[in-house]
């Protein structure tokens, strides 16, 4: 009995009262480290599992799920500053309170006024306190609120709640506030990210809103990227990767000759130039330096723009200009000529007048009849170079085109026939009227007639002979056209030049004979008309241009 109560007695006080407490220690502390630990691999885990495209709410609901196993936690939030206002960015478990505005009253801004950590007990009477109807909704008791820092500044706020009062200790408020510091790091990085992506996503947009293609070249000639407007040159964007802009864009084996992008990088500045293609397209091509943070230029940015249409138009303009003037002339020569020549005209009559009444028929009255004829004759053709340059104010009637090449001849046979060219027309008999502005027809033959005069202008060695001639014909679908031909036994248009005779400013004439306009600008009339001009040329042989024009609607001839 004794001995049981000696050993009771040692237990209680003396040393094996020591050891026990001893081991509770170092069991509680073992277990606390166990705790630490565990947050701490939490704490990484998290660090590797949130990735920066994931959202607020995605980053928080990871957070949420690996708390219990560290940290009693029935409410997770965070809660960040927008223009000076607290406002619930992400809430697990989800609830309807995101984006809500916690009010200036509540004791959570105590964290952003203070930046330090805080644990919370909340009272029943709370709500009644601070009026803070979000704590009184989550009927949380305990409460951990950690600020979050990013470069030193306050953005918001970390939450952490339990339904049980006086539940938080320091040590958990110590964690709480290391999870807030990685969650800020979280926090900043997807902002950061998202902030590079609204750039990145802003910059493809305005890259593909342009209306042009947008080339992005390295410097060793390789197409980087494009926008969406490539379809010129490409089907789709896979055809791009590897491809050199020379073989892309221009169809050469080799850089070009007169590079511009060696311009750009030599120069550091940007650069335009022209570039015709075989097709006659026009494209205006700029050129734009890139450079990197140390301003060195890593690419140059292409900008193509095709400019036909505007390059037509401004031939159209020049040929206008030049019949301004020449309708100006021919005013000032028309008034100046039509008053003698009346006179001529008339004294001429009187004299045959009297020679009539006088009923004498000699040679004087020949000579006076060939005054009055050439007179005439001088007056219509005075007439009809005012009209020709007048032909603006004319507007689409049912037209004959042999009485338009009637009307061209009047203009150009002298031209002609006084460069030794026999000139023949065979008129179509009944050919149907077609729907246009004939004096804009008269300016397209004129131009056919004028360029055989100068493809004959050489010697040949044999009868230099220009046809025209009026037919009409039919297509596969019923519908007909009517033509007009004129043709020429000059050394005719060197193959590499055909495709090439319509573009605006081309000519193989000499700078004096020519400016390049003239096929350019036929062209366009007969499109405005809904026809075309088709070519036949035979090097040596000579060269057939033909305006196609349809005939009018509901004519039956």
């Amino acid at each position: 009995m004794f001995e049981n109560k000696r050993k009771l007695i040692e237990n209680l006080t003396g040393v094996n009262s020591s050891k026990l407490n001893y081991y509770l220690e170092l069991k509680e502390i073992n277990k606390l480290i166990e705790l630490q630990n565990s947050r701490l691999a939490i704490i990484n885990q998290l660090a590797k599992d949130i990735n920066i495209d994931m959202s607020f709410t995605d980053i928080l609901d990871r957070v949420y799920d690996k708390l219990p196993a560290v940290i009693k936690c029935d409410f997770l939030a965070i809660a960040l500053l927008e223009n000076d206002e607290l406002v619930l960015s992400a809430v697990s478990p989800k609830t309807g309170y995101v984006g809500k505005t916690i009010p200036a009253s509540s004791v959570l801004w105590e964290v952003i006024d203070t930046g330090e950590n805080r644990a919370y007990d909340l009272p029943e009477a709370y709500c009644d306190l601070v009026q803070d109807g979000l704590l009184c909704e989550w009927d949380l008791r305990s409460l951990t609120v950690n600020p979050l820092f990013v470069q030193g500044k306050v953005i918001g706020i970390l939450i952490i709640g339990n339904l049980v009062w006086h539940h938080y200790s320091e040590a958990d408020l110590s964690f709480s506030a290391q999870l807030a510091d990685q969650l800020a790091v979280c926090i900043a990085n997807a902002r950061l990210y998202k902030q590079v992506l609204r750039g990145k996503s802003e910059w493809e947009e305005t890259f593909s809103a342009v209306s042009e293609p947008i080339f992005l070249v390295d410097l060793n000639y390789n197409i980087l990227r494009g926008n969406e407007h490539f379809t010129d040159f490409v089907n789709s964007p896979a055809e791009i990767e590897g491809k050199k802009c020379y073989e892309l864009l221009w169809g050469k084996a080799a850089k070009c000759e007169d590079c511009f992008l060696e311009t750009v990088v030599g120069t550091s500045k940007a650069a335009y130039y022209q570039k015709q293609l075989d097709s006659g397209t026009i494209l205006d091509v700029f050129c734009y330096p890139v450079v990197n943070e140390h301003n060195e230029i890593y690419a140059v940015i292409q900008q193509i723009k095709d400019v036909t249409e505007r390059e037509k138009m401004k031939a159209q303009l020049v040929q206008s200009a030049k019949l301004a003037a020449i309708g100006e002339m021919a005013a000032g020569v028309a008034h100046e000529l039509n008053n003698p020549m009346t006179v001529m005209i008339g004294n001429a009559q009187l004299l045959l007048r009297e020679l009539y009444e006088k009923d004498e028929d000699d040679s004087t009255s020949e000579i006076l009849q060939d005054i009055v004829s050439c007179g005439l004759r001088c007056k219509k053709i005075i007439q009809n170079l005012l009209s020709f340059s007048r032909q603006d104010s004319y507007p689409y009637t049912s037209t004959n085109l042999n009485d338009v090449v009637e009307h061209a001849l009047s203009l150009t046979k002298y031209q002609i026939n006084n460069n030794n060219i026999d000139i023949t027309f065979a008129a179509a008999k009944n050919i149907p009227p077609v729907f246009a502005n004939t004096h804009q027809l008269e300016q397209v033959i004129i131009n056919f007639l004028l360029n055989a005069r100068d493809a004959l202008d050489t010697d040949l060695g044999r009868e230099k002979c220009v046809e025209i001639l009026t037919s009409v014909r039919e297509d596969e679908l019923g519908h007909r056209w009517a033509m007009v031909s004129v043709r020429d036994n000059g050394p005719g248009i060197l193959p590499e030049n055909l495709t090439k005779i319509f573009n605006p400013f081309f000519t193989s004439k000499e700078a004096s004979k020519g400016t390049g306009l003239g096929l350019s600008v036929s062209l366009g009339i007969a499109q405005a008309h809904n026809g075309t001009i088709e070519v036949d040329s035979e090097t040596g042989r000579g060269s057939k241009f033909t305006l196609v024009l349809p005939v009018e609607e509901n004519n039956t001839e």
